[in-house]
């Protein structure tokens, strides 16, 4: 039996099999399920399964396997359940009422919280095509940068390839938006388009012409809930005969209206105060800030909130042509990749040594969470070391003013995406970073006594 099939089938025993699935998904390292009853849910027994890396209690239940495996996981029990990924099954009111009042508690938290869940649950399924997109943008960075022409054809087609996402990103946000809020995409769709069009130029109110992307992918998002929330009200009274006709025509009318003349220019004051706020925390902290950005992102993945992050890297790069944040988040990652080193010296216990070392390689690459939840963050300690180590790099990082073109990767899989030619200056923070992982690590970090609660 194949090691995904055998992960499959036990996590599937493990949360009370298919029939107790509602929905489920993937990101790049977990496993992401909605349960009908969570209270059939073995999270003891889940996290004893060899392969599952940690577990996650929020408004999913999130289980981590690691990238690669996690996509062939979910094929798997996409076989033995025939739920398709991203399907959502009906459920019943008295499934719903099984939730205790802990449990509701738990999943509910706070609205910030749940508006950063709404907000990742946005841009996960974009995370492969940014990856790609940024790395193809990386490399046609790299020949430039070496003195090749843009004009020559090959460099046109790589031109093409990597920015062909980020040219008609807000369609997309705009689609997963409506999905996400359980509307019509195609309606989320037609948002993005009217907040990017560049016929937007040739228009004139109050005086004035309009901005294509004035507002960005925060006004995207923000028009495209809009358009949820007026088809749901106009089918309410739109009678089911001619419902495909008229619903979706009121809301594109309605919502198309509302965006041209408030969303637009509220959406686009927010972001110019979100994206200048943060260069300004940036040029005037400096090195606090830097530290104390990078010290603190780990706590975030940990509960998996960082996607949220993702629309505050796009309208810094949209606004400024690169974010000057995602280096410096970087090095919660590198930090963790010293901090595991440093435990893979000390111990003498072979099963923690061979979890490091299968969850090293993707950490280089900027993949932290088979680190976090397999070695980190259940030692305790070398979770704060790390952090520790994640601040010393992103000072660096704030104080040097590095900078990335493109999202998507982090890790040594950024050092393409760096502008104004600091890729070394990137490259000797994430050594620094290492380096502070593993000194804080080594002398503070860890015991070997530590090593029996793995």
């Amino acid at each position: 039996m194949k090691k995904e099939e055998r992960l499959a089938k036990e996590i599937l025993e493990a949360i009370g099999n298919g029939e107790n699935i509602q929905s489920f998904n993937h990101c790049m390292t977990r496993l992401r399920l909605q349960l009908k009853d969570y209270q059939k849910a073995d999270i003891n027994k889940i996290k004893e399964i060899d392969g599952v890396l940690g577990v996650v209690e929020d408004d999913t239940l999130q289980i981590v396997v690691g990238p690669g495996t996690v996509n062939k996981v979910a094929d798997e029990i996409e076989k033995l359940t025939g739920i398709r990924k991203g399907e959502t099954l009906n459920v019943n009111e008295d499934d719903i009422a099984k939730l205790t009042k802990e449990q509701i508690k738990k999943k509910n938290n706070t609205p910030f919280k749940a508006l950063l869940r709404k907000i990742a649950s946005i841009f996960i399924p974009l995370i492969p095509g940014l990856v790609a997109s940024g790395i193809i943008n990386g490399i046609a960075n790299f020949a430039i940068n070496a003195g090749v022409s843009r004009e020559e054809t090959w460099m046109k087609i790589l031109l093409l390839l990597g920015g062909g996402i980020f040219s008609y990103l807000a369609i997309l946000v705009g689609w997963n938006t409506a999905k996400e809020f359980g509307g019509t995409p195609v309606l989320g769709a037609l948002a993005g388009i009217i907040i990017m069009n560049p016929a937007l130029a040739e228009i004139t109110l109050f005086g004035s012409a309009l901005t294509p992307g004035r507002g960005g992918l925060i006004g995207v998002m923000f028009a495209a809930w809009l358009m949820v929330y007026f088809e749901k009200l106009f089918r309410k009274v739109v009678p089911s005969a001619v419902d495909i006709i008229f619903t979706p025509l009121l809301a594109l009318l309605t919502v198309g209206l509302i965006t041209i003349v408030a969303v637009q220019p509220i959406a686009g004051v927010l972001s110019d105060g979100i994206t200048n706020g943060i260069k300004t925390i940036l040029d005037v902290g400096g090195v606090v800030a830097g530290a104390i950005l990078a010290g603190f992102f780990l706590p975030l993945v940990m509960v998996g909130l960082h996607h949220g992050l993702t629309p505050i890297h796009l309208e810094l790069i949209n606004t400024l042509g690169s974010t000057p944040l995602l280096p410096i988040l970087a090095m919660a990652g590198a930090g963790q990749v010293g901090a595991a080193i440093a435990v893979y010296v000390k111990t003498r216990n072979k099963r923690l040594r061979n979890i490091i070392k299968g969850a090293l390689p993707v950490g280089f690459l900027g993949i932290g969470e088979p680190l976090l939840y397999g070695v980190t963050l259940p030692l305790g300690r070398p979770f704060v070391t790390a952090c520790l180590g994640a601040a010393v790099g992103g000072a660096f990082q704030a104080v040097m003013g590095t900078a990335a073109k493109s999202i998507g990767v982090s890790g040594l899989t950024l050092i393409p995406l760096i502008v104004d030619n600091k890729f070394l200056i990137y490259f000797l923070g994430l050594v620094i970073t290492y380096i502070s992982g593993f000194i804080f690590t080594y002398l503070f970090g860890f015991k070997e006594e530590m090593a029996n609660d793995i």
